[in-house]
This record gives structure tokens, C-alpha cells and sequence, in this order.
């Protein structure tokens, strides 16, 4: 069986007030074209659909026509919502549109969507589990251990009917311990979301969404396809891409990307003003990409955001990188309070109003209280 994972397409996303609506039709045509040369049997769509949970009616259109594009080309779909969508909005329709082979899970109730395939090796079941939260899980399983992210994903997978004799892929929206994150996504301080990889041993293909970087975790087969265009700065080196899997007999995966090539690249240019604005350094560029301009000039420049816009249409954040920006970035990180977790930063504070440090019996009941006020909050 050959699919193709998708994530985080984040559907009428704006950048630094940029709207990304027509980079994300273009894109979804790109990946369009991908599925009608690579023949799939199916295309995962692992969360974040939208950007929020009420969306816009343009990026609802978007994924309509892409859902139509795809049923229309007897490309099964099989998608989950995100920490961004609306579960209950985004699964409205979801019994409706399965009889035309795309299945979208329904918001968490205690069970996990199964969709039945079949190929030439046997049975391969996905798995849609939408994103969850520590609280929604305990809600339906009172009695079970539930502290964190990683013991709602162990007892909802737990309570799934899982035949690890045949083939099982699982579509999931969460952050698993050890993936490299990026600035676009949203960041829980102290990593309270996380969820061990071990959880999801009895699979034979995790199909991730949540983290904006391409990456595999723990084992190949456990893998962030990455958001088909950059959302950030932090992705200007990324090459974005769309993950294709096989699956042939069981513990038989072939993992292989396939670049997509943007509408508008996003990039980061850096120079005097002088330099940016000359032409033999500007002429065989494509000045139309998203730009985020690095001015090194030591006195600011009058209306530089105009001005550079002239030449470079869509930049989007000008900076500047002089003696007089160092030394405020050096004053600056002399607090540190942003890199550490809730739990340091209130050790860090008992101890200079006790003299002392915590205790571990204290250290565990504010851990306790840190996790439950986090829940609460979410």
C-alpha cells in the first residue's frame, strides 16, 4: 500500500499580516499533481488542517476543493484534526463524506476510528486518533493513571483493538519527546506536552503532525512530514516536502520525500542598505519571495520598510544587526527565565526567598500543582 502523509497545512495562516491563502492553493495544486503521478492508495492528513479553530470561509473553500480533487481521482483520505482545529467543526459532515472515501475522525469520545484496507500483502488498518489532551482522556477513563500527555496517548491506544498480526498505521497530532521544533508552532513551556515514543510501539507506520520540521523519531517509521510550506524564519533553511510511504509486508516500510517547490520561497537576506538596494546583488534574485532583511548599517535608516518594499514586495520584518543591537541582545540574555520550565523557575525563586533548596517531597507536590493548573488552563 502506498501512502502519502500530509500535515499541518494550516489553512489561512497569515505571516507578519501576509496572507498565505493563494501560496496554500498553489501548494495544494503541487501536491495535487504529486498524488496523480505517485498513484497512492490513500492520503493521511495528520492535523492542523486550519490555522484556528474558527476558520475563514476561503480556507474552508480550499479544503473543500482539495477533498473534491482527491475523491474525484479515487484517492482515499484519511485525515484527523489538531491542536488548531475545532474536533467537533472539523468532523462535522465526517459520515456523509466517508461513503465517498474520506474519512475524517470524529472529535475524541473515548474511541479511535478504524478505517479497513485491503492489498495484495492483507489487512492494513488506520488508525485516526485526533489530538488529544491529558483531561479529555481522563474524562472517559476516570480510573486510569492519567498525569501527562504521554498516559492520554498510552490509554487511548490502549483501549483500541489493535491486531498487531497485520499491518496498523496510526495518524496522530502530538509532540513526541525529541523533535526539533520551530518557531511557527505553539510552544508549551517546559515540554509538559510531550509524549514518549514508546506508546506507540505496537505500529507498524506513525503518520505525525504537530511539528513543522521533516523528521523521523526514535525509529524511521514514527515521522513529522513537515508543513508543505514555511511558516517562519526558523524553516528558511527547510526543504519542504510531502512523505511518501509503502508498506509491503509487515515490517517491510519504504520512507522516501518529495520536494515541493513554493509559490514564493521565504528567505532571509542581509546586508548595508547600501547592498540590498544595489541592483547586481538584487537583479537575479527572485525579489517577489517572502523576505525577512538583516540591515547592518550602525544608524537606522529612514523608512527602510518602505523603501526596501520597492524592490522586494513582500518582505515581511526588517531587523538590524549592529554594535548597538549586540549589546542589547547581550543585556538581554542575561535572564534566562524563557529557557527554563515552570518547575525550575519556581526552584530558582524558592531558593533565594528561603535560602535553601526545595525538598523532593516538595519539589513533587509542585510538580503536581504545575501540571494540574496547565490542564485547567488548556
Amino acid at each position: 500500500m502506498k501512502l502519502i502523509h500530509l500535515s499541518d497545512l494550516h489553512l489561512g495562516k497569515r505571516i507578519n499580516e501576509f496572507s498565505m491563502l493563494e501560496d496554500q492553493e498553489f501548494i495544494l495544486n503541487r501536491i495535487l499533481k504529486i498524488a496523480g503521478e505517485e498513484k497512492p492508495d490513500g492520503v493521511i492528513v495528520a492535523g492542523d488542517v486550519y490555522d484556528r479553530s474558527v476558520p475563514a470561509e476561503e480556507a474552508m473553500g480550499l479544503w473543500d476543493d482539495f477533498l473534491i480533487s482527491l475523491s474525484e481521482m479515487h484517492v482515499p483520505v484519511y485525515a484527523i484534526s489538531g491542536n488548531h482545529d475545532s474536533a467537533r467543526r472539523f468532523a462535522d459532515h465526517g459520515r456523509l463524506v466517508s461513503s465517498s472515501g474520506i474519512y475524517l475522525a470524529p472529535e475524541y469520545d473515548g474511541t479511535v476510528t478504524s478505517v479497513e484496507a485491503r492489498d495484495e500483502y492483507g489487512i492494513i488498518r488506520i488508525w485516526l486518533l485526533p489530538f488529544v489532551k491529558p483531561a479529555q482522556v481522563r474524562r472517559f477513563f476516570p480510573d486510569e493513571e492519567i498525569n501527562d500527555y504521554t498516559d492520554a496517548c498510552r490509554v487511548a491506544i490502549s483501549q483500541m483493538d489493535i491486531d498487531t498480526s497485520c499491518r496498523n498505521v496510526l495518524v496522530a497530532h502530538q509532540f513526541v519527546t525529541g523533535a526539533v521544533r520551530c518557531e511557527s508552532e505553539e510552544i508549551v513551556v517546559g515540554g509538559l506536552d510531550n509524549v514518549d515514543a514508546s506508546v506507540f510501539d505496537d505500529f507498524d507506520y506513525v503518520a505525525l503532525g504537530h511539528i513543522h520540521g521533516s523528521q523521523s523519531i526514535g525509529r524511521d517509521t514514527v515521522r513529522y512530514c513537515g508543513t508543505p510550506l514555511k511558516y517562519s524564519l526558523s524553516e528558511k533553511d527547510h526543504v519542504k516536502s510531502v512523505t511518501v510511504v509503502e508498506l509491503a509486508g509487515k515490517s517491510s516500510v519504504s520512507i522516501r520525500p518529495v520536494p515541493l517547490a513554493p509559490r514564493h520561497d521565504l528567505r532571509e537576506i542581509r546586508g548595508t542598505y547600501e547592498e540590498l538596494t544595489a541592483r547586481k546583488n538584487y537583479e537575479e534574485t527572485a525579489t517577489d519571495d517572502y523576505i525577512y532583511a538583516v540591515l547592518t548599517d550602525e544608524n537606522d535608516v529612514t523608512d527602510a520598510m518602505a523603501k526596501l518594499r520597492i524592490i522586494y514586495p513582500n518582505l515581511m520584518k526588517i531587523r538590524y544587526d549592529n554594535a548597538r543591537t549586540r549589546e542589547q541582545r547581550d543585556l538581554a540574555e542575561g535572564g534566562n527565565a524563557e529557557r527554563l520550565s515552570p518547575m525550575e523557575i519556581f526552584e530558582e525563586f524558592y531558593e533565594k526567598q528561603n535560602n535553601q533548596p526545595m525538598t523532593e517531597e516538595q519539589r513533587e507536590l509542585v510538580s503536581d500543582l504545575i501540571v494540574s493548573v496547565w490542564e485547567e488552563g488548556r
